[in-house]
């Protein structure tokens, strides 16, 4: 940035805070401003790109004390001021500047002005003169300004059987460039989620970190089980005597073999049993396997059956299975 840069910006008003604003909040205030400007959440927008670059220089001097001491000095000299080289009857020349930095810093013994190795060594022209950020410096980032551009990530998808998501596996898929990578699906993966490699993404227009690849995993549903989070559920279909009477039943489990249960006498249709450890195993912990009742009713009786049943109707209990239900429904 160029000396006439310092004097002719207001970055106080480029970030929209006060002049005595504190560290954090310029802080605060600027990550914001960046979130809403930057390159990678305004793509092909020339101006949000171009604010970008302001609020960031911006910041890069405000938030270095030292840089912020000497903008502020330099602007309190009006914006007016020009540095020219010198004579001709210009005014705010270089003598402006030098009188106003060697205040309080005197000169050699013996010498009849100021130090100009001082102001100069401020200037830093070893770095080419006025830089960017601080004199002579380069700010680096984004076109020189604000930290370094992350590379864009790259959006795949895969869709996995229910066993895969379940216990896990690496996969391949291939690549926007056409070359195979591979995934490896974490054990217990839900349908929805996503698994991130970090750096696989494309790469940074200015030296910083590549992106990620972003891996968004549909996972196909099951015949007989559902996911309940870590747990498994599954429909467990009983007879009416099995129901009534009590039995011991075999429950199927996630690629294992069955299970057996203990159906107590009088188990209701929708009664959950639980079998410990045979849900699904990830990280996090593993889960159960929960096997709900549901009564089957048989769709087609022979005479013998229908007459035991007849019978049965005559002796079970005279009992309204509804009527507690009725009057909830009246309040």
């Amino acid at each position: 940035m160029a000396s006439q840069d310092w004097f002719d910006k207001d970055f106080y008003k480029t970030l929209g805070v006060s002049k005595d604003v504190a560290d954090a909040d310029l802080k605060k205030t600027y990550r914001k401003l960046a979130r809403k400007y930057h390159p990678d959440s305004n793509q092909g927008d020339a101006s949000a790109e171009a604010k970008f670059k302001e609020v960031s220089e911006a910041y890069s001097v405000l938030s270095d004390p030292e840089q912020r001491t000497e903008y502020d000095q330099i602007r309190a000299m009006g914006s007016g001021a020009r540095f020219t080289s010198g004579g001709g009857g210009a005014t705010g020349g270089f003598e402006d500047v030098f009188s106003m930095f060697s205040q309080g810093r005197g000169a050699r013994p013996g010498a009849s002005g100021p130090e100009y190795e001082d102001i100069f060594s401020m200037f830093n022209q070893q770095g080419g003169g006025f830089g960017n950020g601080r004199f002579g410096q380069s700010t680096g980032g984004f076109r020189g300004y604000g930290g370094p551009t992350r590379g864009a990530d790259v959006t795949a998808r895969t869709t996995v059987d229910f066993i895969t998501a379940t216990k896990g596996e690496t996969i391949t898929l291939q690549g926007e460039d056409g070359k195979p990578f591979k995934v490896k699906i974490p054990a217990g993966i839900a349908d929805g989620q996503k698994v991130r490699l970090r750096g696989r993404g494309r790469p940074s227009p200015d030296g910083g970190e590549n992106g990620d690849v972003v891996v968004a995993v549909t996972v196909r549903p099951h015949p007989v089980f559902a996911r309940d989070g870590l747990n498994l559920r599954v429909t467990v279909p009983v007879t009416f005597t099995e129901a009534a009477l009590g039995a011991t039943i075999e429950v199927p489990t996630l690629g294992g073999d069955p299970v057996k249960l203990r159906v107590a006498p009088g188990t209701p249709s929708g009664r959950v049993l639980r079998v410990k450890g045979r849900g699904v195993q990830s990280p996090k912990g593993l889960g159960d396997l929960l096997a709900e009742v549901q009564v089957a009713v048989p769709s087609h009786l022979d005479d013998a059956a229908r007459e035991a049943l007849e019978k049965f109707q005559a002796l079970e209990p005279h009992e309204n299975p509804r009527a507690e239900l009725m009057s909830k429904a009246r309040g």
